[in-house]
Formats: structure tokens, sequence, C-alpha cells
């Protein structure tokens, strides 16, 4: 098997909710931006963008919303941005409609640059000896949460991304074994729950630092859990505040 640095940061990754009290240096943040400036984009359209939370109260809502203590707390607290606005006022400055920016198609690739660059930005940082969280949970009040960014239309929050110097040292978080997930050509279609009986007794030894250092319950309890179960949430919303923003249309 292939091992460098690289690599090996990758394959024992782990995502770090406690930062000490520290902000990135000027050389870490210009590294980051260099880093996320270079991601892989669809068609060349660059139709993403990064907020830089540093305002205090806004870090404070995005906590709230979130329903997560850690976030905005310590470290640096980046949003990243599914970003058609750009590419709208360089079509109408020089004369054109919006031609196809409310497609869902347009948005997927906008989607999909910005996870891309989330990615990226999270090997650099790791790269640096420094630590991060990703946050879907941003996502938790999806009207709230533009309102706090004030974000014009044809822009979407994607995903958080808090960074920093790592203050605690958690667990390897255990993966589903490969032939779960990486199949050759076709698709494996037969899943038996009972095979998945040694992993689940392997994330059942798991702690997760969330839920102060207790043992999480079995992957296939978290799939059967509330998680998946129906309930209505303010994610609910998440369409509705997509096409409020003019996004997705068709």
């Amino acid at each position: 098997m292939i091992r460098n640095q690289t690599t090996i940061k990758q394959v024992t990754h782990r995502t770090i909710r406690a930062f000490k009290e520290r902000t990135l240096t000027t050389d870490e943040l210009e590294m980051i931006k260099e880093v996320a400036s270079q991601t892989a984009t669809s068609m060349f359209m660059q139709q993403t963008s990064i907020l830089h939370i540093t305002d205090r109260s806004k870090r404070d809502k995005i906590r709230q919303i979130t329903n997560q203590e850690y976030v905005g707390k310590n470290g640096d607290l980046f949003i990243f941005i599914a970003d058609l606005y750009r590419n709208q006022q360089i079509r109408q400055q020089l004369g054109k409609d919006d031609g196809r920016l409310h497609k869902t198609d347009i948005f997927m690739q906008a989607m999909q640059d910005t996870v891309l660059r989330v990615q990226n930005v999270v090997n650099a940082v790791e790269s640096m000896d420094l630590g991060a969280v990703i946050l879907g949970s941003i996502n938790n009040d999806p009207f709230a949460l533009l309102d706090v960014l004030e974000l014009p239309p044809l822009t979407y929050p994607i995903l958080g991304l808090q960074v920093g110097q790592a203050d605690q040292q958690p667990q390897l978080k255990p993966r589903l074994p490969i032939e779960f997930t990486f199949f050759e050509n076709t698709y494996q279609r037969q899943v038996d729950v009972k095979q998945m009986s040694d992993y689940d007794q392997l994330v059942q030894t798991y702690y997760d630092l969330r839920a102060a250092n207790r043992r999480i319950d079995s992957f296939t309890k978290q799939i059967t859990s509330q998680k998946l179960n129906c309930h209505k949430t303010k994610r609910d919303d998440l369409w509705r505040a997509i096409q409020s923003q003019g996004l997705c249309r068709d």
C-alpha cells in the first residue's frame, strides 16, 4: 500500500471540535485562501465563495442555529457558499440575461464546487498540523442562517468549517468496511444487516467527545433511530430557502 505524508494525514483524519484560544496566523489564512482558489471547478464557472466569520455577534447566532456549543467559540469560522450571484452580475453588466443561472443543474455544479473546496481546505489545514470540523449543522434553520449572513440572491451557504489549533485528541472514528462502500463496475444491491455485526461492535467501542466521552450506539441502531425517522424539523425548509434565493427555479 502506498503511504506518504499526504495519504497518512487523510487516512488518520479526525474531526476536531475543541480548539485552543488562538486564530489563524496571516500565513495560515493566506495558504487557505490560495488552496481554496485552486480547487477544481465545473466548466471553469468558479461558482463558489467563502465568508470568514470574525464578527462575534454573527458567530454567536450561527452557534445558536447549529445548537453546538463549540461552533464559533475558538479558532476561525468559515461559511462556504454556492455563488451564482457573481456570474449573474457579470452577465447583466455585459448585456446578457440570467440564462441558466436559475436552473437546478447550475446550482448542483456550484454546490459540487463548494463541497470540493471544503475538502481541499480541510486537507490543507491538516497538513499544517491544525484541526477542522465540517459543519452541516449551519442549515439546521435555513432562513435564520440567510438572515444572519445577509446573502444576496443566487447564493446559498452549503457548509461551515471551523479550523484552528486542536485542543483534544479524539479517537479515529471507525468507518464502514470497504466492501460495503466500494464496488467494481456494478453496484451491489444485496445488503445483509447481519454482516454488519462486527462493525456494529467496533462502533460501540468508540467514544464520541460530543457526548462527554460516552460510547455511541452501533451503526445500524443509528440508522434506525430518530435521525431518519419521519419527523418535522426546520431542515425541511431547505428547499424553500434555496428557491427563495432564486435558485433551482426550474
